[in-house]
């Protein structure tokens, strides 16, 4: 048996991950579902398992390399008893090349074994092909392709050579997180009609019940944000249509409501899933978010903890800001933006007055959800909210 084990997707959206490290070494016996290696996906560090017992005969992606491709081969799996040298080289007479590299390769007449891929481990990738097409055109800089003992395209060139009229710098590598958020979050507000509405809630009564609960008992912590997750949730029950996603083929409309809880750390933000939040009291809710909290700052969310979600909701009042609109984290439809509770002047019958206020930002994709629609949820949003002896029904 000559197995190769390939770079896992651990989440529906993954596409690449980092190989942090090698928990077995080259010739070690595995049993099945042992640990083999750290996986660091986009919102979390993951171990990956060996599907099956064997000695694990050759790894093929070194600790630390970043950005493997999923179904990347990363290591060689055989039987205990193989001996080694009747086990084939598994670098041997194989070129790693993205399926679309090999199209326009073989589309160009290019021998994929002369060309030095610029992907992890030498996978030749789409740019390299199209580098070496450009290079050989009348209009290009070059009549040959880049071979092995060339050096790639642009590798002299430095990020401080672009930005050097600007000043000294500090260079922060891109966790994986990042670059996912970048690459998810920049296709979405290109190709998400947003729109945005804003409205106002009263907190006065919701303030004075939170100091009251939280005194009842010293394992009683409830924050605003607890709160406005069971709002929102009991909101999308009044206005249900608000919970769904966009295909081209058909408006898809969930029959649960999994509220994603926008958690800041280190690597960048992290969105674990507060399950069938409707269903939840405002205690567990709360005992929730504060353990996705906890683990997604230290990095040991699990994929199902954040995979999925129909509905956002984002926090930065404790940060004092005031109002702010984000943007859609697809495929939801929406996402709601928390202000801060601040004590504002209002007028009443005529007559000033102070008020404790939040304001409260949808973001709503146009093509699922209208403004009357979404003016109906933060409508409901806001009933939950000033009535809140009702959230713990």
């Amino acid at each position: 048996m000559r197995q190769e084990l390939l770079m896992p997707a651990l989440a529906p959206d993954m596409i690449q991950g980092n190989l942090v490290r090698w928990l077995k070494n080259e010739g070690d016996v595995v049993g099945t579902g042992d640990a083999l290696a750290e996986i660091e996906t986009d919102k979390a560090i993951v171990e990956m398992e060996a599907p099956s017992a064997g000695r694990l005969h050759k790894i093929l992606v070194p600790a630390g390399t970043e950005a493997v491709p999923v179904n990347t081969p990363v290591a060689v799996l055989v039987d205990v008893d193989s001996p080694a040298d009747e086990v084939p080289d598994a670098n041997s007479k194989r070129i790693y090349a993205s399926p679309i590299a090999r199209r326009l390769a073989n589309e160009a007449e290019f021998e994929l074994r002369s060309i030095k891929g610029s992907g992890p481990g030498g996978r030749i990738v789409k740019a390299d092909i199209e580098a070496l097409t450009e290079s050989r055109s009348p209009t290009g800089h070059g009549d040959s392709p880049q071979l092995l003992d060339e050096k790639p395209r642009f590798q002299d060139e430095k990020p401080e050579d672009l930005v050097q009229t600007i000043g000294h710098y500090t260079s922060r590598p891109n966790s994986s997180t990042r670059k996912a958020i970048a690459r998810r979050l920049g296709n979405a507000k290109q190709t998400i009609p947003h729109f945005y509405l804003t409205i106002d809630c009263d907190m006065g009564e919701l303030v004075s019940l939170r100091s009251s609960l939280n005194g009842l008992s010293p394992e009683i912590k409830l924050s605003i944000n607890d709160f406005a997750v069971r709002a929102a949730a009991l909101a999308l029950l009044d206005v249900p249509a608000v919970n769904a996603s966009w295909t081209e083929s058909a408006i898809l409309q969930y029959d649960q409501i999994d509220i994603s809880v926008a958690v800041s750390t280190e690597r960048g933000l992290v969105t674990p899933i507060v399950r069938d939040a409707a269903r939840k009291t405002l205690v567990k809710i709360a005992m929730e978010i504060r353990n996705f909290s906890a683990s997604a700052r230290a990095g040991t969310l699990k994929p199902e903890d954040y995979s999925g979600g129909t509905f956002t909701v984002s926090n930065l009042g404790k940060f004092g800001v005031r109002e702010f609109a984000a943007i859609i984290n697809p495929p939801q439809a929406c996402i709601l933006a928390l202000g801060a509770v601040e004590q504002q002047p209002v007028v009443r019958d005529g007559s000033l007055a102070i008020a404790t206020l939040m304001s409260c930002t949808l973001s709503a994709d146009h093509r699922v959800i209208d403004g009357e629609l979404a003016a109906q949820f933060l409508a409901a949003f806001r009933r939950r909210v000033e009535a809140p002896l009702g959230m713990l029904l």
